[in-house]
């Protein structure tokens, strides 16, 4: 593990934190979690609540250290730390920009995403270009990151669109507009076939779905499962009465058709 050094205040913007060096890496950022609760408007114990119970997810050494050891009382104290802060402190972790990155994904809120883009910007990425003395590659470098950031904000808002879209056709032109928004190549969609479930097969034809079950395992037109073929496919489904997930089978125009046929016969 490198040496961790404190490196001064930080700000971005509002945001003021301690910015820190090593631990992950020579010249690697990371931050404190009393400063990123204090950025996300949080207590510490409700973020510290939040990493213990997703502990596995974060890797020692990669994504997060603990510094509640005697070891790193001195640093700590660097840090603004008290001794008796630190004799208080179950847990005291550091993050580095991956631990954070998945911190984000436990928060999920419009805040924390907003602020990860200013930290990646200004913070995480920014510092070794401008000590390398490479001013020109800062500038390139932070261009590139507003590019893509901006390029995910817009995937993302797209997708949402898209999953509330009224129609199949509407959703996969917005799926393709999402695509494209971060490849830079338009996706032609790939229209989806219409599928009903047997509910909806007896709505259409005024029988029941048992019915519906009964003469397509009559007439034979279910493939194996898992499988499918031109009247329909093999759905998992969750039951109704449980989070268990039942097979289902899903039938095509040309499923509803054959059940149709098999009524009228």
């Amino acid at each position: 593990m490198n040496e961790l050094k404190v490196i001064g205040h930080e700000h971005i913007g509002h945001i003021e934190f301690t910015g820190i060096e090593g631990g992950f890496g020579e010249d690697k950022k990371a931050m404190l979690v009393k400063d990123i609760a204090q950025i996300h408007q949080r207590p510490v114990f409700k973020i510290n609540e939040l990493i213990n119970r997703n502990r596995k997810r974060f890797v020692n050494g990669i994504d997060i250290l603990d510094l509640a050891r005697a070891d790193f009382a001195i640093f700590l104290k660097d840090s603004g730390y008290t001794q008796n802060q630190i004799n208080a402190s179950v847990n005291i972790y550091l993050l580095s920009e991956r631990g954070y990155s998945k911190l984000l994904k436990i928060l999920e809120d419009d805040k924390a995403w907003e602020v990860y883009d200013q930290l990646v910007d200004n913070y995480f990425n920014m510092r070794v270009a401008v000590k390398s003395g490479s001013p020109q590659i800062a500038a390139n470098m932070r261009l590139e990151i507003m590019s893509n950031n901006a390029k995910t904000r817009q995937a993302n808002a797209l997708y949402r669109i898209a999953m509330k879209a009224g129609s199949i056709s509407s959703q996969q032109a917005l799926l393709a507009k999402a695509a494209e928004a971060i490849t830079g190549e338009m996706v032609l969609p790939t229209m989806r076939t219409e599928e009903f479930s047997a509910t909806q097969v007896a709505e259409k034809l005024g029988i029941t779905s048992n019915k519906v079950g009964r003469i397509a395992n009559r007439i034979g037109i279910k493939a194996e499962q898992p499988g499918q073929n031109e009247f329909g496919r093999w759905s998992a489904s969750k039951s109704q009465h449980s989070d268990k997930e039942v097979p289902q089978w899903l039938y095509t125009k040309k499923g509803l058709a054959a059940i149709r046929s098999a009524i009228k016969e």
